[in-house]
């Protein structure tokens, strides 16, 4: 199951080229970017880990591909994501986000139902243990 989340979540994984491309849209617009990595991809998960600092001040694109490869040396079994920070006021948010590593073996969610007094219903999102294959 691909999992989705960020800006382009529903299309094709992005190439290298494609990546490099957002990317320099991001430093054109005076964004700061930074890398994150995790291996649990819960929706409710905000607090991805950060590979080093976020970059800011950087002209090309290719300074941030060169950390991207070095994280996907170390994490490359894990989702690794790039964001775009914008500072200006009135923003000073996250711009841009998405997917950019995934894992061999994709991690699995359902949706669980529970009813509860008054006739209410909570849905809560779980995490499905994945089936090993036997060796």
């Amino acid at each position: 199951m691909k999992l989705t989340q960020g800006c382009f979540s529903f299309l094709p994984d992005l190439t290298d080229d494609q990546i490099t491309k957002q990317v320099q849209y991001c430093l054109t617009n005076g964004w700061a970017v930074n890398i994150e990595f995790t291996d649990d991809p819960h929706p409710r998960n905000t607090y991805w880990e950060m590979w080093g600092l976020p970059m800011f001040d950087l002209q090309d694109a290719a300074g941030v591909m060169m950390e991207l490869a070095e994280c996907r040396r170390v994490y490359g079994d894990r989702y690794i994501r790039l964001s775009g920070f914008d500072s200006s006021h009135g923003w000073e948010s996250v711009r841009i986000s998405f997917i950019v590593n995934r894992p061999p073996q994709e991690a699995e969610f359902e949706l669980v139902r529970q009813e509860v007094s008054g006739r209410a219903i909570r849905y809560t999102t779980v995490r499905r243990q994945l089936a090993h294959a036997p060796t």
